[in-house]
């Protein structure tokens, strides 16, 4: 809603009763649109009777004064739906709208979105892969009760102690595994060790070798993306050396399933990554559905470098964030 101050251009050769006029309604229309005041109020603050300042805020509208404009946020959804869809070659993108941008709320928003949109797409003799997290969290604790027949949920990469998570991993599978009334499948794994022949020889025991190939072959896959932030469990969780973080914090755009990537893509340190317990990002390249589910302030790289790296063919995010992927994504090509 937009209140015009000057005199209109079709004042000239008015009366100066025809003029006062519009002063009044210009400061009623002030006194209801910007200060809230009640027309009672008005009346009493102009002199006048409450009618009076009724017709005054209708002629306000009519002359031009008062300027109401109506913003439905769908329609901008949908635009930026399409819009990231073609920019980044997606197979589907889900845009969330959020009333504000604070972390929890943005998290729920699209956690919502995400929930919904699996028990659009989710079918019998599906496995769906989940990775864990926050946003994860909200993902599942949103699913719709929805009963797939020869399918499976199975966890995608390693975790961390309880002690170092507020939501463990194995609690967002089962709740996966809730909603389709499918048999949850975990990986009772850290998310990295510290030499690769421990990794190789926990991968030589059948029943782990089994949980890791069924993640790898699932055909649906739903995770999110984290960030470098100093409030990040992974970087807390002590699984990295000094030079290790350094690269991350100054390198790193995020990480998908605990596998460190820049903003082009392109995994940050090869050796960590040989470190780390769970699918590949490449492997989500060839998935049915790879769902990448993230919105916020601080994910804007991470998103980007995951899309840059093509391990997302659907997006679930929120209108901020959306905009802001697609205004890095104008500076980037500039």
């Amino acid at each position: 809603m937009n209140i015009i101050s000057q005199t209109p251009p079709h004042e000239s050769g008015r009366s100066l009763l025809e003029l006062n006029k519009i002063k009044k309604a210009l400061e009623a229309a002030k006194l209801y649109y910007q200060l809230d005041r009640s027309q009672s109020e008005i009346a009493e603050i102009l002199g006048v009777s409450r009618p009076t300042v009724s017709r005054l805020l209708q002629q306000a509208k009519e002359e031009g004064i008062v300027q109401i404009e109506i913003k439905d946020p769908s329609e901008d959804v949908e635009l930026l739906e399409a819009s990231l869809q073609d920019r980044f070659g997606l197979k589907r993108v889900v845009v969330a709208y959020t009333p504000t941008y604070d972390d929890e709320t943005v998290k729920k928003c699209v956690g919502q979105a995400a929930a919904a949109y699996l028990d659009e797409i989710v079918k019998d003799g599906d496995t769906i892969g989940a990775s864990w997290g926050s946003t994860m969290y909200q993902v599942a604790l949103h699913l719709r009760s929805k009963t797939l027949k020869n399918s499976f949920v199975v966890q995608l990469n390693g975790g961390v102690s309880e002690a170092d998570v507020r939501i463990s991993p194995s609690e967002i599978v089962h709740r996966f595994g809730q909603a389709f009334h499918v048999t949850p499948y975990l990986m009772y794994l850290p998310a990295i060790v510290d030499h690769t022949l421990v990794k190789k020889a926990m991968l030589s025991d059948r029943h782990i070798r089994r949980v890791m190939d069924m993640a790898v072959s699932a055909n649906v896959a739903v995770f999110t993306a984290g960030s470098p932030t100093p409030d990040s469990v992974l970087l807390n969780s002590n699984y990295f050396r000094d030079d290790e973080l350094g690269v991350i914090r100054s390198r790193g755009a995020g990480d998908i399933c605990s596998r460190y990537f820049d903003e082009n893509g392109e995994i940050c340190l090869p050796e960590l990554n040989e470190r780390t317990v769970g699918i590949e990002l490449s492997d989500l390249r060839g998935k049915e559905h790879a769902i990448l589910v993230a919105g916020g302030a601080d994910k804007t790289a991470a998103i980007y470098g995951a899309l840059k790296g093509r391990y997302a063919n659907t997006l679930v995010t929120d209108q901020i964030t959306a905009k802001a992927l697609l205004h890095k994504l104008e500076q980037r090509e500039a």
